[in-house]
């Protein structure tokens, strides 16, 4: 059997990060930056009052309490050039340009809120309450770097320093495709020997989770030349199609009945549990990555975290690697099966890990209820309650 380390890297060697492309800002959300952007101009770009007071000379209100007139209001938005001399204050709003002349700015609670005149309770020194121009982000300074993820914050900066429009690597399309006679589509009734279809909207949940995009194909039979139809369909819209049962050792088996005779899909077995039998390769005219995952739900997921996931994060121009572990304490006695790694739900709680009752590769209620998958190694057929083992937190 093959290892689970030369399935990911067979599968790395395949996949090659999406091509950047300029998009508005609308659309950058949860894309990975592929350009280094700069401020050209400081941020703030003028200095600015950071609370609702009063503009003063803080030379003006060392001796407070002092009563001192008030020329003026300036608001946040305000265009015009101000200034003000000795002994007078600007009643001044968060954001608005600090006068010149003005060092400080007065909270207006340390004051008694006068309009022609005002009342100022305590001194403030030289600096307080202001915004300095530059103080964030110096012209030419780089915000982001070529590789961050976009997230709300990110957007927040690139709209702050101009940018409408950026390159980006955007997010992978991804298809989802169930196959089996048995499954039909939850909210309609089961007929004798059939189950809701549940794989199709794991999978997409876990797409997007990944940064991808996702388009559910839902199920189709057991019948290879349908699937064929179905998986042709869709090429047109993806960069990456996953599938999930139909490659194992029996009769009916129509994706690998259908994709194997092509030669670009290899269907193998992989030393791990759940999830042995594997497909990968590529289809269609542009060579799209498609991962032939196994039937059964856990198998189905537990393939998606450890080949599916690291796949679209080089995709998306993300560093590559397998998926994050931390170490823990089990709280339980692990068994294993000599010669395959075992990934065990769990649920990880600080540094203790504990596994979930119910193991099997169908047992959907019990991944529901984990939180990690617990690695034990081919070498490794059992572990002694306390002992320290490696961790995927999911």
């Amino acid at each position: 059997m093959k290892s689970v380390d030369r399935h990911l890297t067979d599968i790395l060697a395949t996949v090659q990060p999406l091509a950047p492309l300029e998009v508005d800002l609308e659309r950058a959300h949860g894309t990975v930056l592929a350009e280094d952007v700069a401020s050209p101009v400081a941020l703030p770009p003028f200095d600015n009052s950071a609370m609702d007071g009063y503009a003063v000379r803080a030379a003006d209100v060392a001796g407070a309490p002092v009563v001192l007139p008030v020329i003026e209001d300036v608001a946040a938005g305000d265009s015009e050039l101000r200034a003000m001399g000795p002994g007078m204050v600007t009643r001044i709003m968060t954001g608005a340009p600090v006068p010149a002349g003005a060092d400080a700015v007065v909270p207006v609670e340390w004051t008694d809120g006068g309009t022609v005149r005002v009342t100022v309770h305590r001194p403030a020194p030289a600096g307080n309450a202001i915004r300095r121009a530059g103080e964030d982000v110096h012209a030419g300074e780089i915000v982001l770097r070529e590789g961050s993820v976009i997230g709300p914050a990110q957007l927040g900066i690139l709209a702050g320093v101009g940018r409408r429009r950026v390159l980006v690597r955007p997010r992978p399309r991804v298809v989802v495709i169930s196959t089996g006679a048995e499954l039909a589509e939850p909210g309609t009734s089961l007929g004798h020997g059939q189950i809701w279809e549940s794989n199709s909207f794991m999978l997409a949940a876990a797409v997007q989770e990944a940064g991808g995009e996702v388009f559910r194909a839902g199920a189709v039979t057991d019948d290879p030349q349908r699937f064929l139809s179905a998986l042709e369909a869709q090429l047109v819209r993806a960069d990456a199609v996953i599938t999930s049962g139909g490659v194992s050792m029996g009769a009916y088996e129509p994706v690998k009945e259908a994709l194997a005779p092509l030669g670009k899909v290899v269907f193998e077995k992989v030393a791990m549990q759940p999830g042995m039998p594997q497909g990968f390769g590529v289809v269609g005219d542009d060579d799209v990555p498609i991962f032939t995952l196994p039937g059964n739900p856990v198998s189905s997921f537990v393939s998606f975290v450890l080949f599916v996931e690291p796949a679209l994060r080089k995709m998306r121009g993300l560093p590559e690697g397998p998926p994050r572990t931390v170490r823990a304490t089990t709280t339980a006695y692990l068994r294993s099966p000599a010669g395959k790694r075992s990934y065990l739900r769990a649920v990880l709680s600080g540094e203790t890990v504990a596994p979930v009752v119910g193991q099997g590769s169908h047992q959907l209620a019990a991944l529901a209820s984990a939180n990690a998958l617990v690695v034990v190694p081919e070498e490794v057929t059992e572990l002694p309650e306390g002992a320290e083992v490696e961790v995927i937190p999911l």
